[in-house]
């Protein structure tokens, strides 16, 4: 079994297609198929339905592409291990970073690294805090910023904890409060992030616990248009305190809201038991090292 016929395999199902998976590869189409085949004819199974017009899995396939990935990764580990035992100090640091809170808690940190490590090309990635689960356990990128809890396969490094506030229009009666109770916003519609931001489970559960399920009126990958959402009297949104401070607009304010489960808990996440890079591990320590205020 070769690492060649295992990587075509794994990018014809992570691209969806043998064409797409050729130009990742940088091989012809026709070979990309071959190694396919190879793989399938050496392992007794077939590992792909070509019945349909879609990539599909078959059982065996599912098995395999599990631990092909797995055996990708461990070989880039070793690789990578053995380039920063012969001394090379030169890399890339790899970053998923969410949409939510980038530019305020990150932003000011890459200029310090850059600084100290200009030999190291940075490499982000932008996604919801899920996604960048599935990126980092697929070795796609080293470090993600997600929201705790995270599954037991991570290990983690806190980033902040903030409290959610609520965006509602300033003409509002509960605008005027110091605080709302989440219970007090149940006959309000709710303005959420997009599908795939662990923000909404955070929000949706807690609303739960409050004894209510919220009527959802808009979604949104985009901060700045949830918060004109708001004002245009669509619903109501949230945002960690620190962020509400720094996006609200005229015409919205933003309270806090009285719920223990609505915090926004963000760490640095990676696989558990992987290889950290020396970027990653000089990032990590310069985030461990970085100021953030507490909240109350």
């Amino acid at each position: 079994m070769e690492i060649r016929t295992l990587r075509a395999f794994v990018e014809v199902i992570r691209q969806g297609g043998f064409s797409q998976a050729a130009r990742t590869v940088f091989i012809t189409q026709s070979a990309v198929s071959k190694a396919v085949r190879q793989l399938e004819e050496e392992l007794g199974f077939e590992l792909i339905d070509r019945a349909g017009h879609k990539v599909a899995l078959t059982d065996a396939g599912e098995i395999v592409f599990r631990r092909a990935q797995t055996m990708l990764t461990l070989r880039e580990d070793l690789l990578a291990e053995l380039s920063e035992l012969r001394g090379l100090r030169r890399g890339r640091l790899q970053l998923g970073l969410p949409p939510i809170g980038s530019d305020a808690l990150f932003a000011p940190l890459f200029a310090i690294y850059r600084s100290r490590h200009p030999e190291v090309e940075i490499q982000l990635v932008e996604h919801g805090s899920r996604k960048l689960e599935e990126l980092v356990m697929a070795g796609e990128v080293e470090l993600g910023a997600s929201l705790l809890p995270v599954p037991d396969r991570f290990e983690w490094q806190e980033v902040t904890r903030e409290p959610l506030h609520v965006l509602i229009p300033e003409d509002h009666p509960l605008a005027k409060q110091e605080g709302v109770a989440l219970h007090d916003l149940q006959s309000m519609p709710f303005v959420l992030f997009d599908a795939g931001f662990a923000l909404n489970p955070i929000i949706l559960d807690a609303c739960r616990e409050a004894g209510f399920d919220p009527v959802i009126a808009a979604r949104s990958g985009q901060i700045n248009f949830i918060v004109e959402l708001v004002g245009a009297g669509l619903g109501i949104g949230f945002l960690p305190r620190m962020i509400a401070e720094r996006r609200v607009r005229p015409g919205v304010t933003h309270i806090p809201v009285h719920s223990p489960q609505m915090d926004w808990h963000m760490a640095w996440v990676w696989r558990r038991g992987g290889y950290l890079s020396f970027a990653a591990k000089a990032w990590l320590e310069l985030a461990r090292s970085a100021s953030m205020p507490p909240a109350p």
